[in-house]
């Protein structure tokens, strides 16, 4: 028990002692901290004139990258239009040949037509004198057959009388 009682209060003196140092080197620790707190925030703390550098270095920053994006979008866009600028003067001159070709062919056909019409004109012109000459022949035909049949008849009953004498 003896050795108990002799060694409480050494080990509570020890442990005070413990624990003061302890609190000491922290609060040591802290002070530092607090300077060294102090040391940086002097350090960091920013004038205006350097804010607005910053700032201007911000926007120079973001400004490029603005740039670059639009120097995409224009080189994508320009590649676009070139493409179709092609494409399109193809189709114009594809077109425009296709036009030439087709005012050839109405060309020739105002002209098949001018030549058709001057030949139908005339196979008109014949199909009438044709017409008018059928009629005159039918009619001399129906002549002749009428003077036929007066003959036939005139023959016939001479004929018949001959054969009867």
């Amino acid at each position: 028990a003896q050795a108990i009682l002799a060694q409480a209060p050494s080990d509570t003196f020890f442990g005070f002692a413990a624990m003061q140092c302890t609190n000491m080197a922290a609060a040591i620790f802290a002070l530092s901290l607090l300077a060294l707190g102090d040391l940086v925030s002097a350090r960091s703390e920013v004038t205006p004139v350097q804010k607005v550098i910053q700032l201007m270095e911000g926007m120079l920053a973001k400004g490029k990258e603005e740039k670059h994006g639009e120097q995409v979008q224009f080189a994508a866009y320009k590649q676009f239009c070139d493409d179709t600028s092609v494409d399109k003067k193809r189709a114009i001159e594809e077109a425009a040949e296709h036009i030439g070709m087709l005012k050839a062919d109405i060309a020739k056909y105002t002209s098949d037509v001018a030549t058709l019409g001057k030949e139908i004109a005339g196979h008109d012109e014949d199909i009438s004198v044709w017409s008018g000459d059928k009629k005159a022949a039918t009619m001399v035909r129906e002549i002749e057959k009428a003077d036929y049949d007066a003959l036939h008849k005139d023959y016939s009953e001479s004929v018949d009388a001959l054969q009867r004498a």
